[in-house]
């Protein structure tokens, strides 16, 4: 399996770049991003792209993939929504649509969020964007499916890139473990989560959309 990944260097991107890495039935893992990822293996190829809503350039690149997780993501915090809806639905869906065209057979994996909002009317702006861009994504002519994590803790090591998220694992580091064994169908590790990812684009799922009881159920 060759598998293509956006976001490899947050945190929910690095632990899906970990399992890809380990996992013997994929032969090859390319990244795509503004930045490298800073890892090395023989698996691993990297595409660093600047203009992440435009792949004119570099489409001979993306032919050949049989699934694509798409980790990338920002915070809405002190975004309003003309410039959230921009990057989060712009990116997502200009890279969906290119990949349906040039790979028609590809599971295409995009990470959402608990609470995104599918009606695109709700009040909580991040949540009707997500819900946009799911549903733009589901209506593209390839399978699809939509991750919606609520809690993902780092299972090895992996770091979030925006800073209130470290701040917030840093201090709640402590009780993270036990709330996992309280509630293990609401709090998924990045292991889990790249684990489902890869059965996902192996095996389907029996809906196209993902809450984190359903993801931590097929990572099980």
């Amino acid at each position: 399996m060759n598998v293509l990944l956006f976001g490899a260097t947050g945190m929910l991107g690095q632990g899906v770049l970990r399992e890809c890495l380990l996992d013997g039935g994929v032969s090859q893992v390319v990244t795509i991003g503004r930045s490298p990822t800073g890892v090395s293996d023989p698996k691993l190829r990297e595409i660093v792209h600047n203009n992440l809503w435009d792949y004119s350039a570099i489409q001979p690149q993306l032919r050949g993939f049989t699934a694509c997780f798409f980790c990338l993501g920002v915070t809405s915090a002190g975004m309003n929504e003309p410039d959230y809806e921009r990057v989060t639905y712009g990116i997502a869906v200009a890279a969906a649509q290119t990949l349906s065209h040039l790979n028609p057979e590809m599971t295409f994996v995009f990470v959402s969020g608990a609470g995104a909002d599918s009606s695109e009317r709700g009040r909580i702006m991040w949540a009707r964007v997500k819900g946009k861009t799911e549903n733009a994504i589901l209506r593209l002519p390839f399978k699809s499916y939509v991750f919606r994590p609520g809690v993902v803790l780092p299972a090895h090591g992996e770091r979030s890139r925006t800073t209130a998220y470290r701040v917030l694992y840093s201090a709640t580091r402590p009780v993270l473990p036990l709330l996992k064994r309280v509630w293990p169908n609401h709090i998924l590790t990045t292991e889990q989560f790249g684990r489902a990812m890869l059965r996902v684009a192996r095996e389907g799922a029996p809906t196209r959309v993902l809450e984190s009881r359903d993801i931590n159920a097929i990572a099980s």
